[in-house]
């Protein structure tokens, strides 16, 4: 018995060592990566959206229910604080996408893999029904609310014509893609500040989309009301618009200036710019000639020299001015 002690003893400081039986492992030798599972990225995705549209859509309730002391630039800053907030907290685990629209629109440029967009889809719809159906049952929102005048309803709905509402959410969620694409999936950019510039995104386009449209920019968060309160009136606008959007600028983030594999390097770049002239024989008049090695070392030395001549000068006048400040 004291010797089986002994031996677990034993293992227990091997294995508090970071050592086992059969081996011991080297103090500088590299951790094995954290693997994330999809069911892992999937919760993630259904925290981070339940989350975003409950803190949201409980703003727009407490503005209509203890008259108004929100407002609608209370509301924007709650939904891009939760955009915020959830980007740095979920965004190392699922990409935080949060929306439908964002999803389709990285897998289709390959961003994403496809095969997960289903999953993805079903965990953001799936997050934003609980996250209404529980406000609806916190506040006790009435459930006709959608044909009931007077009565709260936190769904998305034009306030003008169904034009001007398509154009607001297609223009909307253009620049809330644009900006992903250029702060998030940019390898060049500085992701540290990814989340700051998506919340504030999301507050700008609230800030002026509100008003026509809702700024849903999200069809997980127009489809959850829709179906609570059976309300699927327009609510094609807030599938459509937004995947069209996303796509857009999708797009024309990986054909234009926010993809780094479509930029020439700065070297290519400057041989081809009229300022580093042309090398070819057949352009010769074009351009400057090229330098041989000793002429451009020649050339440096020179300019150096003059520099050191110049520097020089201006310490005697300076010498000078000072004696004469002095002597006056």
């Amino acid at each position: 018995m004291a010797n089986i002690t002994a031996q677990t003893q034993t293992a227990n400081l091997d294995i508090e060592d970071g050592r086992s039986g059969g081996g011991s492992r080297s103090q500088d030798s590299p951790r094995p990566p954290i693997f994330i599972s999809f069911v892992q990225k999937l919760f993630g995705e259904f925290v981070g959206t339940f989350s975003l549209v409950f803190a949201g859509c409980s703003a727009i309730v407490v503005n209509d229910t203890y008259g108004k002391p929100v407002t609608l630039p209370g509301i924007a800053l709650t939904w891009g604080l939760s955009v915020m907030v959830m980007t740095y907290s979920i965004g190392h685990i699922s990409g935080a996408h949060f929306n439908p629209a964002i999803t389709i629109a990285l897998a289709s440029s390959r961003k994403f893999p496809l095969k997960q967009v289903p999953g993805y889809i079903a965990a953001q719809v799936l997050g934003s029904t609980l996250a209404i159906e529980s406000l609806r049952l916190l506040f006790n929102l009435n459930n006709n609310g959608c044909s009931l005048k007077g009565a709260i309803y936190v769904g998305t709905h034009p306030s003008s014509s169904n034009t001007a509402a398509f154009v607001v959410e297609f223009f909307a969620t253009f620049n809330l893609l644009f900006v992903i694409s250029a702060v998030a999936t940019d390898k060049r950019a500085n992701r540290s500040f990814a989340g700051l510039a998506i919340g504030a995104t999301v507050v700008l386009d609230i800030l002026f989309g509100g008003p026509i449209s809702g700024a849903s920019m999200n069809p997980a968060r127009s489809l959850a009301p829709a179906y609570i309160w059976g309300c699927y009136k327009d609510l094609w606008i807030y599938i459509v618009a937004p995947v069209v959007g996303a796509l857009t600028a999708d797009e024309y983030g990986a054909n234009g200036a926010t993809d780094s594999r479509r930029q020439e390097p700065a070297k290519t770049m400057l041989k081809k710019s009229s300022l580093a002239g042309d090398q070819s024989p057949n352009n010769g008049k074009r351009g400057r000639k090229k330098i041989p090695a000793n002429k451009s070392r020649h050339r440096s030395l020179s300019e150096s020299f003059r520099d050191r001549k110049e520097r020089e000068r201006a310490e005697n006048f300076n010498n000078w001015l000072f004696r004469y400040w002095v002597f006056v």
